[in-house]
């Protein structure tokens, strides 16, 4: 868990302490302008290139997971197709501010900022060997000029082996700060993950976009594909700022083998960071003034593990609950009604004469009634004010929740059947930002 800050300048000077790159790799960024052809009067707009480089060669030890979205980015079509063929990966380039999809000239696009790499780089296997990743405004075209003949060369330019904080900054959209996690094990390897996200999240594989980097040598009957997806269902599956599910979602797991490690030990440190990240992601949702954790527990066997984060994500989503945490409002009828609705939509009974809610640790529903009197109203009240960031902090100055425990009563002796999901509440900023999100 990170401390508090005082300030954005102690968050960063935290993220600096930690965001060393594992060995092997090198990171370049770069910021230029350009005029879109889709709406000309915005005049110049920015934006900015990342490269990631692994400068001793191509790899093979790398995967990805990408968006379940039906309508996906181009270069998340270009992606899959690099994963299913097993092509080895030197180069990453990600670029924020347009992510590329639906454009009718997307997959040329993209294999044209791949190709800008290669050839700055020198790679020797071309383009193939670089994974695209694009994040921004959905339907324009990439401005390919800019970037190819501007700013990727600039980005290489800037290319050092030092730190991942650059990285993360430069991925952001309407992120208000960036989202940096790191693990040492006891070999010495190292593990960096970087993120981005802010709205539009609601993942159904990862988050907008996250990168981890590691230098860890894994013995060769490790699945890292498995260990990667298996963060994922516990981290960035389990979160929504506002349920709608980005068209662009990538999650790259990438290492230099550089330092033999234990397997056990990397999938563990990899699913620590993706949990802190995914939950770093719903403290930076646009115009969040809440985080809202909610655990749903002891559910077996009315429910399995899918429906039970299910009834998580009902809560989460449920824009009237969302409203009332913003508030401070202890509308806890709101809470109840997400649940029922969820359940009532499924196609089996689900017995919950045993079921309770808890909320911020007060016991609010038990036996099918409300707990509630003038001294709880308050209490929760206050509860939800403490847990709150203020207007519009730029920075994580704690990391308190709003937290909910759905109890559905069913003791399986020592099996703990248990799913946590994170959440966001519903603010005017977030309609502010969204309703002027393209400039």
């Amino acid at each position: 868990m990170l401390p508090c800050f005082s300030d954005q300048d102690a968050y960063i000077a935290h993220l600096s302490k930690s965001s060393a790159l594992p060995k092997g790799f090198s990171v370049g960024t770069a910021s230029g302008t350009f005029v879109s052809s889709e709406a000309p009067a915005m005049g110049k707009l920015p934006i900015r290139a990342t490269i990631v480089y692994l400068p001793e060669g191509p790899v093979s030890t790398w995967t990805a997971v990408f968006t379940k979205n039906k309508l996906p980015g181009a270069p998340v079509k270009i992606g899959k197709e690099r994963v299913s063929n097993s092509n080895k990966l030197q180069a990453i380039v990600i670029n924020n501010k347009i992510s590329n999809v639906c454009s009718e000239t997307g997959i040329s696009d993209s294999t044209e900022i791949c190709k800008a790499v290669a050839n700055n780089l020198n790679l020797s296997l071309g383009e193939n060997s670089v994974l695209p990743c694009s994040t921004g405004i959905i339907g324009w075209r990439l401005p390919v000029r800019e970037l190819s003949e501007e700013i990727i060369p600039e980005a290489i330019k800037n290319m050092n082996s030092c730190d991942a904080l650059d990285m993360g900054q430069a991925i952001m959209t309407t992120d208000r700060y960036p989202k940096l996690r790191s693990a040492t094990l006891s070999s010495g390897a190292k593990i960096v993950g970087v993120a981005k996200g802010a709205g539009m999240v609601e993942p159904n594989m990862a988050t907008m976009l996250c990168y981890i980097l590691s230098d860890a040598q894994l013995p060769s009957d490790s699945s890292l594909n498995d260990m990667l997806q298996s963060a994922i269902d516990a981290s960035f599956n389990c979160i929504s700022i506002d349920s709608d599910e980005s068209t662009s979602d990538t999650a790259v797991l990438l290492t230099s083998s550089k330092i033999s490690s234990n397997a056990a030990e990397f999938s563990s440190a990899l699913k620590d960071i993706c949990i802190n990240l995914a939950k770093d992601v719903v403290r930076n949702g646009e115009g969040t003034s809440h985080v809202i954790q909610v655990t749903v527990q002891n559910y077996s066997p009315s429910l399995n593990s899918a429906e039970a984060k299910l009834v998580g994500k009902q809560i989460i989503n449920s824009p009237l609950f969302k409203c009332a945490v913003c508030g401070n409002d202890p509308n806890i009828g709101r809470l109840a009604s997400a649940i029922g609705s969820y359940l009532g939509k499924l196609n089996k009974e689900v017995d919950i004469k045993d079921m309770t809610i808890t909320l911020g640790g007060n016991l609010i529903f038990s036996n099918g009634r409300f707990n509630l009197d003038a001294e709880m109203e308050t209490f929760l009240s206050n509860y939800m004010q403490d847990a709150a960031f203020g207007e519009c902090d730029a920075f994580p100055i704690h990391q308190k929740s709003v937290e909910v425990i759905v109890d559905f009563g069913y003791d399986e002796g020592d099996k703990e059947e248990k799913v946590v999901v994170w959440g966001s509440d519903l603010s005017a900023e977030y309609v502010s930002v969204n309703s002027d999100y393209r400039s």
